[in-house]
């Protein structure tokens, strides 16, 4: 093609456009984003109903299935969970990846008001709010030696809180404490020998603690505003309060009650390395970048810290940006890193310092220019983009080299340095458009991808193939150019280059012997690729499946689960002795602990590790270290897990089965149980837990209606009486400093411990004396579920489970599969939750993407060699060069090395290959169609030219990529997993194919390639 001539003979030009490159790429650096992954929004809607007092089955019958039915009907669900415990109704619901978060929560708010009439009078109002779902970006503890943790809560609420929702991207703040509220604790005994029954206390107080709005009183100048006293906010002025008067008799709260300013509830209690705390968690915004909120969190906290009394101490146990941060600073270290191996690489190739400057060049030049791209698509520096960086280096040298090489050929065929520009530039520019284009196809089905994959890959893969277009621009416009400047003829070479000229012909000897030889063999080397063909489903379907593979991230998280009908004190007893395996870990940084949280009869344990660089061992090591630990410890379960890889709105371990059915909890708990049963017996779970179980006594109590109609005592006083004494319900509101603080009323925990307790309750008859409770009720105790939990709106049951370490998380998702189909009767279904529901929705996606890569290069040759046949010569390599990769990774992961499985990152590696492997087969064919159409050579002559004069190119541009990529070998450091996984398939398979390519393409070639023969041409002239 003679547009190049155009670069060569205007040197000026050529200059000039990869000057505009590299001006276009550095103003785009200082306006690009960082993030730890592309922009991906996960939204989580939660919505909880509070019932005082009300069992699970009401709030199931009358809350949550009336909400589940309105919310149902919104847009982008990707499916809704709920559990109705004794006061509570939860509902998560967790939306379609990237569904833009205020609309969704717009749409569930207009439908939850929808039903607001429907539902019982005694609720609260729903509260809705909207995160993304994951575990929180940090946590702070603050604790004190003087005060107690209700004080520290009230400080943090009025003073700490409001601060942070003034940082952009802070969507919530948790915090895990006792709030206080106006106690009042109410004495049965007393209040019967006063008289006094529950309801009539209960309307004492709401009717002398009420707001009230009293305007304004306008004169004929002035106006004076009204504010009328009628609330009791501080504790004396409660007790004092009258709740009766009659006939001269006073009865005062303190008569019957004991009042004071406490704990609005004890449910949760953290203690961060060992003490006791009140802990802040902070949950970004689903469209916020974690590192933008963290970095504006940071310097708040340190004037929060400095303005916090001297009596309050304050700690960050944890922030998950650190790890982010480390991860991309190993990548941009690995980029230098590259750089100078490719650099090495390229040298012992070349040997002339003024010629390496020609491929050289190009790396900045792409790696710059390439910035421009992602600023014109929107796109960000984070860790997927910085991982294109990576493989482009090794990437945009070669078609320079190829250039090179092919106008040094020329020189030393007697050329001069510009005559040689001009032919070596021509005969090579087809092959650098073809190839570039090759590249460019294989990456362009990954932007199409939709999920996780394709918000993933989206960027890297534009990333990559906009470095790879850039990258051939310079190849035909500045390396020849650049060429015919810096190239002499080889008069007087230097020994280096005398050295490396000598090993190369030397080695092209040797190749040229063999390939004669193999070419005499041709049967037996097609034999032998027809046995690597067959080879590949195994050797597919013998690797485990995960999503991502486990990264060190420096932090992990753990959950302790004791008996369902045990309770925070249980819990907080249990796991002491867990904390005092975390402290004898001399890998643990911090330690947190909050006990009650998610469920009253678990523990949430967030752990730091200390930085990579002082320890020894790894994260994946102190988790199996702690699990083995923690097994000794016989009140409660704890396992630790690692933190999801990538963020997807997903709590708890990696593994949520979810078995939901129409019939009865009973049966549903018999058959998850059955089932829970096969997996431990399996053995490929370290940690399984059902969430439904029927080990929690309920006091299920009867009324003798006959009895107490006699007395002239209604249903309604019964319940009233019951929810006064028990349910911890809001009765009112009272201002103290300008914040609401709750008045609960309620019996002391000595009046409320087991069944025995309704002896000491009385009842107000109609004739007006005090009727024991218990003379009308009959108590018994039966098993019921700690929580009814439900999946898309039916009955439903979760095995949370961990897979042990040798088990994939692909491998126990297709166990739980077979099992399941195999094990559960008729009218149960199965569906799964956390990372393995992610990994079942994206399913084939990346095999989709291999096949359409595979069609798209294809078309490109076929284009190109205006031919069938030559594009199925080159796609040979393909699978060759795939099953050398998958080769490699069985064999690493027979030895349980990280990263050695079919995850993301691996698959990505396998589509990358095509393109890198096609380049080879691109470069050979194309001069043996030369050879054929202008030597008229058959085509075992043409291809045995053909790979004699590209066996250099070919083993310098394999060199350079593989070199660029050693780095990722020996990468440490969080997410140096992920790196590693596409990294060893890239190297091990380009390694493979290269040798495939020198060796099976040419026996290839020579039975199947076209007979190549001028095109036909139209004579104007004949008529």
């Amino acid at each position: 093609m003679k547009f190049t001539d155009l670069f060569i003979r205007r040197p000026v030009l050529a200059v000039s456009i990869s000057l505009l490159i590299i001006i276009l790429g550095l103003q785009a650096i200082t306006k690009l984003t960082v993030r730890e992954y592309p922009k991906m929004t996960t939204t989580v809607i939660n919505v909880s109903t509070v019932y005082p007092g009300a069992d699970a089955n009401l709030i199931q019958a009358f809350v949550t299935s009336k909400l589940e039915e309105a919310i149902a009907q919104a847009d982008n669900i990707d499916y809704m969970s709920s559990s109705s415990v004794p006061n509570l109704s939860r509902i998560t619901v967790k939306m379609k990846l990237n569904t833009d978060p205020s609309a969704a929560l717009s749409d569930i708010l207009a439908k939850v008001n929808s039903v607001r009439s429907a539902l019982p009078k005694g609720i609260e109002d729903p509260s809705i709010t909207s995160s993304t779902g994951g575990t929180g970006i940090m946590f702070i503890s603050f604790r004190s030696n003087q005060l107690d943790s209700s004080q520290v809560t009230d400080y943090i609420e009025r003073v700490v809180k409001p601060q942070f929702f003034t940082i952009e991207g802070v969507a919530k703040v948790n915090v895990y404490g006792d709030q206080y509220a106006m106690r009042i604790w109410l004495d049965p005994q007393k209040m019967a020998s006063q008289n006094l029954s529950a309801p009539e206390v209960m309307a004492a107080l709401a009717s002398n603690n009420v707001q009230t709005a009293a305007g304004n009183v306008n004169g004929y100048f002035t106006v004076y505003k009204n504010k009328v006293e009628t609330t009791t906010n501080t504790v004396e002025d409660l007790k004092n309060l009258v709740v009766y008067s009659k006939n001269g008799k006073l009865v005062r709260l303190r008569d019957i009650a004991e009042v004071e300013l406490n704990k609005q509830s004890d449910g949760v209690r953290a203690v961060a390395n060992g003490s006791e705390s009140v802990v802040l968690a902070i949950d970004p915004a689903s469209t916020a970048n974690p590192l933008t909120v963290v970095k504006n969190i940071l310097p708040l906290y340190e004037n929060i810290k400095k303005n916090l009394p001297s009596s309050i101490e304050t700690s960050i146990l944890y922030d998950r940006t650190i790890a982010i941060n480390n991860s991309i600073q190993e990548v941009v270290k690995t980029i230098l890193e590259a750089t100078v191996i490719v650099l090495v690489v390229i040298t012992l190739f070349i040997g002339s310092l003024r010629a390496i400057l020609i491929p050289v060049i190009t790396i900045p030049i792409s790696l710059i220019g390439v910035i421009m791209i992602l600023q014109l698509f929107d796109f960000s520096i984070n860790l997927m983009t910085l991982l294109a960086l990576i493989l482009a280096i090794g990437l945009v040298v070669d078609d320079a080299i190829v250039v090179l090489e092919n106008v040094d050929r020329h020189i030393k065929l007697g050329e001069s340095p510009f005559r040689a520009a001009i032919i070596g530039t021509r005969e090579i520019a087809i092959p650098v458009i073809s190839m570039t284009i090759s590249l460019v196809a294989v990456y362009s089905p990954m932007a199409l991808m939709s999920g996780i994959t394709g918000s993933l890959f989206k960027e890297f893969a534009l990333t990559l193939a906009g470095a790879v277009f850039i990258s051939g621009i310079v190849a035909l416009t500045l390396s020849p150019m650049m060429s015919s400047k810096l190239l002499k003829a080889h008069t007087n070479p230097s020994k280096l280059e005398e050295y490396i000229e000598r090993g190369l012909n030397k080695l092209n000897n040797i190749y040229e012997y063999i390939l004669k030889l193999v070419m005499l063999n041709r049967k037996c080397l097609l034999a032998f690729s027809i046995v690597i063909f067959a080879s590949l489903p195994l050797l597919f379907y013998s690797l485990p499946s995960e999503l991502t593979p486990i990264e060190d991230k420096g932090g992990f998280i753990a959950i302790g689960t004791s008996p369902s009908s045990t309770n925070v004190d249980y819990v907080q007893s249990a796991v002491k002795n867990y904390e005092k395996i975390l402290t004898d870990t001399e890998e643990v940084e911090f330690s947190l602990i909050i006990s009650g949280v998610p469920s009253p009869n678990k523990a949430l344990s967030i752990i730091t590790l200390k930085d990579w660089n002082k320890r020894t061992r790894s994260q994946s090591e102190i988790i199996a270290h702690l699990n083995a630990q923690a097994k000794a410890i016989p009140e409660i379960t704890v396992t630790a897990f690692s933190f999801p890889e990538i963020e997807t709105g997903e709590q708890g371990p990696p593994i949520g089965f979810v078995i939901n059915t129409a019939n009865s909890y009973s049966d549903l708990a018999n058959v998850a149980g059955s089932f829970l049963q096969e997996m431990k017996k399996s053995g490929k779970f370290v940690f399984s837990s059902l969430d439904l179980k029927f080990d929690t006594a309920q006091m299920k109590i009867t009324v003798d209606k006959e009895k107490a109609g006699t007395y002239g005592i209604s249903m309604q006083q019964i319940s009233r009486t019951l929810g006064s004494y028990l349910s911890a319900a809001t009765v009112t509101r009272v201002d103290i400093d300008g914040r609401a603080y709750k008045v609960i009323a309620q019996v002391k925990r000595g009046d409320r411990l087991s069944p025995e307790s309704f002896e000491g309750y009385y009842l107000k008859a109609a004739n007006g004396q005090s009727v024991p409770l218990s003379s009308l009720l009959t108590v018994t105790l039966e098993s019921q579920p700690n929580a009814l939990p439900r999946f898309s709106q039916l009955n439903s049951a979760v095995i949370s489970a961990v897979p042990s370490p040798t088990i994939s998380i692909g491998e126990a998702v297709q166990w739980l599969k077979e099992t399941a189909n195999a094990k559960f009767p008729q009218g149960y279904n199965y569906d799964f939750k956390g990372e393995a529901r992610q990994l079942e929705q994206e399913g084939n996606s990346l095999s989709m993407t291999f096949a359409l890569a595979v069609i798209i290069i294809f078309l490109v040759l076929a284009i190109q060699f205006e031919s069938i046949r030559d594009p199925i010569v080159i796609m040979i390599s393909v699978p060759l060069a795939v099953s050398g990769a998958l080769l490699t990774l069985n064999f690493f992961g027979f030895f349980g090395i990280a990263g050695t499985t079919l995850n993301i990152y691996s698959q990505v590696g396998l589509i990358t290959l095509i393109g890198l492997i096609t380049k080879h087969g691109i470069l050979m064919c194309e001069v043996a169609k030369e050879e054929q159409l202008h030597k008229g050579k058959n085509r075992i002559d043409a291809i045995m030219t053909a790979a004699k004069v590209r066996l250099r190119p070919i083993l310098m541009t394999t060199a350079a990529m593989i070199a660029g990529l050693i780095p990722l070998l020996y990468a440490s450091g969080a997410g140096a997993v992920s790196r590693f996984s596409i990294g060893i398939v890239i190297i091990s398979g380009l390694a493979i194919g290269t040798l495939f390519t020198l060796f099976v393409l040419p026996v290839i070639y020579s039975y199947i390639a076209s007979e190549h023969k001028p095109l036909q041409e139209f004579d104007e002239n004949i008529k």
